[in-house]
């Protein structure tokens, strides 16, 4: 047990690094970490930090075993199972597919081209990007692990059902119908030797890093405003665990932000940090990650406007009833 918690300390929490930015903070700069300033600088620096190495060593582990599942493989596989079982099946691969929910449309197009039912598509389209193994590990880096995998269990469980009551409800007709007509030419799988897998994980690192860096410095930069900067009791008046409203308003100010969880994390820290509910907090989140305004945009381009009013109405009633679930419960994970 020992040992376990020394790990998560020194790996997930990087306390070393905490330590090191402390000694630059007050050694280098000559500021009091108990000032608002010093104590800014110090939650920029440090989880700036953390989060990039941490994304890049997750995202190249994942990416490794991303690289056994091409899409091809994948249709190939989902394709085997029908029923709750290819639901379950699909929310799973989407936690080792790390996409954005922009990324998902086109594999989503080219499931369902592929003859695979669209309540399967939707289970995945919902997994990819709310839950995946590298979200899993940065939540831990920030709360702990039974936080962690309630949140990755959750949104499996979101995925699963919101996925199989697509299917129930017999929505084939309002997919566009262009998405059953293109050509999509199957490409030969290339069994790759461990030197394509580095590289691709090397490249998928580089990729994604790319893409949000941006949105990791916006993102800590909002949390360090609200760890110090905010008063606690400005945050409680609006998402303070006694409003019946907080988890309501917590998702609807994620849906229209275009980020993903990597972005979200400082935030949802120094939100916790100042009382906000855990379930508000994961509700935030999820709202950024699988409902956000143009993956909305995006989706309306290839379903119509009934099916993805159902699907964005699925979606947001889970978020909100997981919300809370965790702001009930949240005494078992503190």
């Amino acid at each position: 047990m020992f040992v376990l918690d020394w790990l998560n300390r020194q790996l997930l929490k990087m306390e070393w690094l905490y330590d090191l930015v402390e000694k630059l903070v007050v050694n280098v700069f000559g500021l009091d970490m108990e000032t608002r300033i010093g104590g800014s600088l110090h939650f920029y620096i440090y989880d700036v930090a953390k989060i990039l190495i941490l994304l890049s060593v997750l995202i190249f582990t994942i990416s490794y075993v991303q690289s056994f599942f091409p899409p091809e493989r994948t249709k190939r596989i989902l394709g085997r199972y029908k029923g709750i079982g290819a639901n379950t099946l699909a929310a799973l691969l989407g936690t080792v597919t790390p996409f954005c929910s922009c990324s998902s449309i086109p594999l989503f197009i080219g499931f369902t081209n592929a003859g695979l039912p669209i309540g399967v598509t939707f289970s995945f389209l919902i997994s990819s990007p709310l839950v995946d193994l590298a979200s899993m590990l940065l939540l831990a880096s920030i709360f702990n692990m039974k936080i962690a995998v309630a949140y990755v269990l959750v949104g499996l469980v979101l995925a699963v059902l919101g996925g199989t009551i697509i299917s129930k409800m017999k929505l084939e007709g309002y997919v566009e119908p262009f998405v059953f007509s293109s050509s999509i030419m199957e490409i030969e799988e290339e069994e790759l030797t461990r030197r394509d897998r580095i590289g691709f994980a090397k490249d998928q690192v580089k990729d994604i890093v790319k893409k949000v860096w941006l949105y990791i410095l916006i993102g800590v930069g909002i949390g360090a405003l609200i760890h110090n900067w905010i008063p606690q009791e400005m945050i409680s008046m609006i998402l303070g665990q006694d409003k019946w409203y907080s988890v309501i308003v917590a998702t609807g100010v994620g849906i229209p932000m275009y980020a993903d969880i990597f972005g979200t994390l400082p935030i949802a820290e120094a939100l916790v940090y100042k009382g906000v509910g855990i379930g508000t907090v994961l509700s935030f989140m999820m709202g950024v990650t699988a409902l956000s305004l143009p993956s909305m945009i995006l989706l309306k381009r290839v379903v119509k406007t009934r099916l993805l009013g159902i699907f964005f109405a699925i979606v947001a009633i889970g978020i909100v009833i997981i919300g809370y679930s965790f702001n009930a419960m949240g005494y078992l994970f503190i």
